[in-house]
């Protein structure tokens, strides 16, 4: 899991605490399209239970159809593929991650970060509208057991790891300093040619490193008690068909990164660096 900090003091110059925005403020503040609830309710064929993609604590998320270019709904299976997240309409927490992913995501674009397509904010209704990612996630490819998923290749899991390494290099180095602070297997959504896109920010910050001086104007925050199981457990379905040198390669990197004290963690800028090396290398 990757550290997250929660900040007391100051932000830098880009994005603002969202708490001290009203929604009216971020959503105004977005170039996102705003969808009338009646467009999605179409597109999802009534919000059908045969386009659920999945599940969370913030509702259920349904695939839809749209034109390409003017965004209006369409017949299922053609156009524009979207992923829909409808927030349960009771739901507190919810609301808050709702609005920071419209805060992050309305404003930052990168190829390793999904794309927010638009939102809805009508009566009691709130959803999000994200571009389909057809190969799921990557903790499906992992942990799932199931004959229709084949063991992901060795070369593609380097890919992986590399272009969500990306997105944090972006996140971490750009204008905008952000901290993701949810990064697990789930998050990482793959498209058509497994490209890896970092997905859910209903946890990210924006910071200023020199706020956090003091250990003490900080908290740790993000999926507590979190532990990726690719730590503790070897996929078998590999059968061995893999580069060592790159795989102790990786987890010597990895290590660097576990270390206790954050000044002698690399940053992710040099984590995208080594990645991009280990790839050359030749077993």
């Amino acid at each position: 899991m990757e550290a997250g900090i929660e900040n007391t003091g100051k932000y830098g110059n880009g994005l603002s605490r969202l708490s001290s925005r009203s929604e009216d403020q971020i959503l105004e503040g977005s170039n996102l399209k705003r969808f009338k609830f009646e467009e999605l309710k179409k597109a999802t064929k009534n919000f059908s239970m045969d386009t659920v993609l999945g599940e969370g604590g913030f509702g259920l998320v349904f695939k839809g159809w749209l034109h390409e270019h003017a965004l209006t709904p369409v017949r299922p299976g053609t156009g524009l593929a979207i992923a829909v997240k409808k927030l349960k309409e009771d739901g507190v927490q919810g609301q808050k991650e709702w609005l920071a992913e419209i805060n992050y995501l309305g404003q930052l674009t990168h190829p390793n970060l999904v794309k927010l397509v638009g939102f809805c904010s009508e009566d009691d209704h709130r959803l999000l509208v994200y571009e389909c990612m057809p190969k799921g996630s990557m903790e499906s490819h992992l942990f799932r057991r199931g004959s229709y998923l084949h063991p992901l290749p060795w070369t593609t899991r380097m890919k992986v790891c590399l272009g969500a390494a990306r997105a944090l290099a972006f996140l971490h180095d750009g204008q905008t300093k952000v901290i993701y602070r949810d990064f697990k297997t789930s998050n990482i959504l793959l498209d058509s040619e497994y490209n890896a896109k970092l997905s859910d920010f209903g946890l990210a910050l924006g910071w200023n490193v020199d706020d956090c001086s003091h250990v003490s104007t900080c908290k740790v925050m993000g999926t507590y008690g979190y532990a990726a199981p690719e730590y503790l457990l070897k996929d078998r379905r590999l059968e061995g068909r893999f580069s060592l040198r790159q795989a102790q390669k990786v987890a010597s990197l990895a290590f660097e990164c576990l270390n206790e004290d954050p000044r002698q963690r690399p940053s992710m800028h040099r984590v995208v660096t080594a990645l991009e090396q280990i790839q050359q290398l030749k077993n």
